[in-house]
Order: C-alpha cells, then sequence, then structure tokens
C-alpha cells in the first residue's frame, strides 16, 4: 500500500531533522516555507554577480533590487557560477535556499557573451526556469534623476506588445518568468493610488532579418500620475512620465521545465482546495442557489403550528357562532309563545 500525504510529510520532517521526531518550531517552519501554498506571498530575488562583471551590468543589478525592493538582496562579491551547468546549479540551488529567495538574478561579462543578465527560479529548492539575456543598450535610474520614482513596496502594471508573446512557446514562457519576476506582493484590493508605475516589454520583429536570428525586446518603464479628466467625469487620466530602468535586449539560451515538472509545479495543493458542494450553484450575479430534494408531501394531514393570532380569530369566530346560535333559540322560542298564547288564550308563564 502506498504511503499518504501525511506520512510522506512526517519522513521528510524526520530526514530533516536527523530522524528524530520534529520538533513543533520545524514542523511550524516546514509548512509555513516548504509546503506548496494555495496562495504564495511575495517571492524574494537574489542578486548576484558572475565570475567577471563590468560596472554596467553591476548598475543593473542595483536598479533590479531598486525596482523589486523590499523583496531582493544583492550580494556583493563575485561568484564562480555558470548557470546552464550542473556545478553552477547547485550553487544557484544552494545559495537560494540559504538566503530563502526563489528567484535570481546573475549579471556577467565576457568576450563571448557580453553584458549577460541570466534570471531564473527555482521550484521545490530545484531550478526551474532559466532565461539568458543578452543587454544591447541600457539606461539607468540615475539618468532619471529629476523625474519621480516608483514608491517602495508598489506594484507595476505589466503590459506585453506583440504577437509573438502568445505565438511562441518560448517567449510565452519568458512572458511568464517576467510576470513572476516583477509581480511583487500579491494583493486582494486594489486601489488607483497604488499603481504608480507601468513596465512595457514591446518584442520588435524585423522582417528582413534571418531566420536564425532573434527579435530584440525594449524593455520601458513608466511613472504614472493619476490627474483628474479635463473632459469632465470620475474616472482619472493617467500621465506618463519615463522613469527607467530601460533596456533593449534579445534572448540568448534558455533552460525551463519539462512538461511534467512544469505541471507539477502549477498545480494546487489538494489540502486547499475547495470542496465543491452539492446541488449549490453561483448564478451570473453571483447570488448562490440552492437546490433541494424532498419525498411528496401530504399537506393534507399535517398539522401546523397556529399562532396566537389565529387562535384569538378562532376563539372570536366561536363566540360569534354561539351568540348567533342563542339569538336564533330566543326568536324561535319568541314565536312558540306567541303561537301558544294566541291558541290557549294564556301564556305558560
Amino acid at each position: 500500500m502506498a504511503p499518504t500525504e501525511q506520512q510522506r510529510k512526517q519522513a521528510r520532517l524526520k530526514q530533516l531533522s536527523g530522524g528524530k521526531a520534529p520538533k513543533a518550531r520545524v514542523t511550524r517552519y516546514m509548512k509555513k516555507h516548504v509546503e506548496a501554498q494555495l496562495v504564495e506571498g511575495a517571492k524574494s530575488s537574489l542578486l548576484l554577480k558572475g565570475i567577471r562583471c563590468s560596472d554596467s551590468m553591476h548598475t543593473v543589478l542595483k536598479d533590479i533590487r531598486s525596482m523589486k525592493a523590499p523583496y531582493a538582496k544583492l550580494l556583493g562579491k563575485n561568484n564562480v557560477i555558470v548557470p546552464f551547468d550542473d556545478e553552477g546549479q547547485q550553487s544557484l540551488e544552494f545559495l537560494t535556499t540559504k538566503n530563502d529567495c526563489s528567484l535570481f538574478a546573475l549579471a556577467s561579462h565576457n568576450k563571448k557573451r557580453p553584458n549577460n543578465l541570466c534570471i531564473g527560479r527555482t521550484f521545490d529548492r530545484k531550478i526551474l526556469d532559466i532565461a539568458e539575456l543578452g543587454v544591447m543598450r541600457y539606461k539607468s535610474l540615475q539618468d532619471y534623476a529629476g523625474n519621480p520614482k516608483k514608491r517602495i513596496g508598489s506594484k507595476p502594471m505589466m503590459l506585453f506588445v506583440g504577437d509573438t508573446w502568445s505565438l511562441n512557446s518560448e517567449y510565452k514562457r519568458l512572458q511568464n518568468l517576467l510576470i513572476d519576476f516583477y509581480r511583487g506582493d500579491p494583493i486582494d484590493k486594489l486601489i488607483l493610488s497604488g499603481l504608480d508605475h507601468i513596465m512595457v516589454f514591446t518584442i520588435a520583429v524585423d522582417p528582413n532579418a534571418a531566420e536564425d536570428a532573434k527579435p530584440l525586446i525594449h524593455q520601458r518603464v513608466y511613472y504614472c500620475k493619476l490627474k483628474k479628466n479635463p473632459q469632465g467625469g470620475k474616472t482619472p487620466v493617467p500621465y506618463l512620465t519615463p522613469s527607467g530602468p530601460d533596456m533593449d535586449f534579445y534572448l540568448r539560451r534558455t533552460e525551463f521545465a519539462t512538461p511534467d515538472v512544469w505541471k507539477l509545479a502549477v498545480q494546487q495543493p489538494t489540502a486547499n482546495k475547495s470542496k465543491k458542494k452539492k446541488n449549490q450553484t453561483t448564478n451570473i450575479f453571483g447570488e448562490t442557489i440552492g437546490r433541494l430534494h424532498l419525498e411528496r408531501q401530504e399537506i393534507d394531514k399535517m398539522g401546523g403550528r397556529k399562532s396566537k393570532a389565529l387562535r384569538r380569530a378562532e376563539k372570536a369566530d366561536k363566540e360569534e357562532e354561539r351568540a348567533a346560535a342563542e339569538e336564533e333559540l330566543d326568536r324561535e322560542r319568541g314565536e312558540m309563545a306567541a303561537e301558544f298564547e294566541q291558541t290557549y288564550g294564556y301564556s305558560e308563564e
């Protein structure tokens, strides 16, 4: 008989705690950070420098930290890590696990791959997706010193322009990775004042380029200021101001998860799934409608409870019937007495 999910969790906890029964704090940590959650919190990012990293690529990492603050951690030392090698992936898994980060970005610069930026994510403490980007042009936040900037912790509006994002499976996965990288903290409600910046990713496909040529992707970030509509109305009008960082890059190499691992990564935990209620539906207005299945009822034989008002009405009806009967009886007696007196000449009294 296969072990249950609870038995697997207990075995994993014992393995992490050295074969002993796990402590309460270990169980709480595993439940909060390791086990699957129906709604995940904000994902932290680990920003690293490769074997060689130029000043411009270091600026890219610092701007990414400013964009993702406070959910980003930048390490200052260079790391001997090649992301697409097994040893390099093991080092990334170790560092992301140690720093409790599920996203990472590695910046490097060499003769073969200049201005190289690798972004990726992990699942179950293992590398899930890696995308290598070649930065062709970069304009940092310092170049927009006088312009307004996003507030710390605000969520970005993201716009992807171009049919390639939906037609090409590789760029569709890259789009999902970029959304996961910049989305920030999940929220339940949204207010207009919290939308202060927008990120636009545009794919520029050159029709005269070779078939194996990679299209260029333009990243532009704008500060969004909501002002009163001059034409009237309650809906404000957004005014966009370039705020950076702006980047032009193309996709060099990718190593995305296999369909089986991807299906496992996007699967929701069964324990947190809400059970479907039988004979209960929701209409287009959001109202809950239930259906009841009952046996045929014999209403004629059912004795319902009578309220006090009905009992008083019934009592009043009975008193009226009794008074009417007594009045009728008195009238009949009077007629009989009159008939007797007329016949015999005297009354019974």
